[in-house]
């Protein structure tokens, strides 16, 4: 099963609960009118797309089938599908071009952090890239030991201290190791809390400073993985921890397991924070760069 067909059948319940939804509503509407809209409206609210970014999508819609003269409601889908896929696109790629290039993950403990680092180290490594792992995610020594299981099936190094170390230090000996070896990336575990966000925003800004001083103007991408288990907590948690740092990415693990694989689009219409990868599955490679493209074919395919 290609990566497509693996995230089609992940994004099933999602699918079922908007889509299959929306499709059966639309069978219930001989022309669009006002009434069309608000229903549309409430099915994608109830899709974990929010309030918000439902409004959103539905002005777009009504915009583009006014534009285009649409008078059939079985249209509605084609165009809800563009819109959507309009607003969810861009900056998907990672921008590793120095050498060394730093991305650091953050997020909740039990949302895949270490999980998605060992994927996507293996990643970059089965691209040709030499990956090197900083365990500064050092509060517990099971997020140490998952991240060395991860380190030796990726087949990278990892640098790791003494649970409770100073997360900083890691980061720096992870940067030091990584120029002595001539790597091309530092993956770096951190921050997993976010119940006292001075003391994260400190954390952040100590290994921030500690980058900017060890490799001056290195590519950094600082990674947020949600679980998409957790629909629009997800994406309170994505504003909390911007407000704390400067995001970069969303890394979105679990949709197979939910209805609430919805919850990519308001992220990245009202946080304008880009998914770059998104998990579908158990596997090394279940984690993929994010298409929008693909996913929005995923989630809006009717099925036969």
């Amino acid at each position: 099963m290609g990566f497509f067909d693996k995230l089609k059948e992940g994004l099933k319940k999602t699918r079922d609960s908007i889509s299959g939804q929306i499709s059966m509503m639309l069978n219930s509407f001989t022309k669009i009118d006002e009434d069309l809209f608000e229903e549309l409206e409430e099915l994608l609210v109830m899709g974990d797309v929010g309030v918000t970014t439902a409004e959103k999508i539905c002005d777009e819609v009504r915009k583009k089938v006014k534009e285009q003269g649409i008078k059939n409601p079985d249209e509605i889908m084609t165009v809800l599908k563009d819109v959507t896929e309009g607003m969810i696109s861009g900056g998907e790629q990672l921008k590793l071009e120095t050498k060394p290039s730093v991305i650091l993950v953050i997020g909740v403990n039990g949302v895949g952090k270490t999980t998605s680092i060992g994927k996507i180290a293996s990643k970059l490594k089965s691209e040709g890239k030499s990956v090197i792992l900083g365990a500064a995610d050092t509060f517990r020594a099971a997020a140490i030991e998952q991240l060395e299981v991860w380190a030796d099936r990726a087949g990278v190094p990892i640098i790791k201290h003494a649970e409770g170390s100073d997360p900083a230090s890691v980061v720096f000996d992870t940067i030091a190791a990584a120029k002595a070896r001539k790597c091309d990336v530092v993956i770096c575990d951190t921050a997993g809390r976010l119940h006292n966000k001075k003391n994260l925003m400190d954390e952040l800004a100590k290994i921030s400073r500690i980058i900017d001083k060890s490799l001056p103007g290195c590519d950094k991408e600082i990674l947020l993985v949600l679980d998409a288990t957790t629909g629009q907590n997800a994406v309170n948690q994505a504003r909390e921890f911007n407000s704390v740092t400067e995001i970069t990415g969303i890394v979105l693990t679990k949709p197979d397991g939910t209805a609430k694989g919805g919850v990519v689009i308001p992220i990245r219409a009202e946080l304008n924070l880009p998914v770059k990868f998104i998990g579908v599955g158990e596997k090394v490679d279940d984690l993929q760069p994010f298409d929008a493209k693909d996913f929005t074919e995923a989630l809006f395919t009717r099925e036969k």
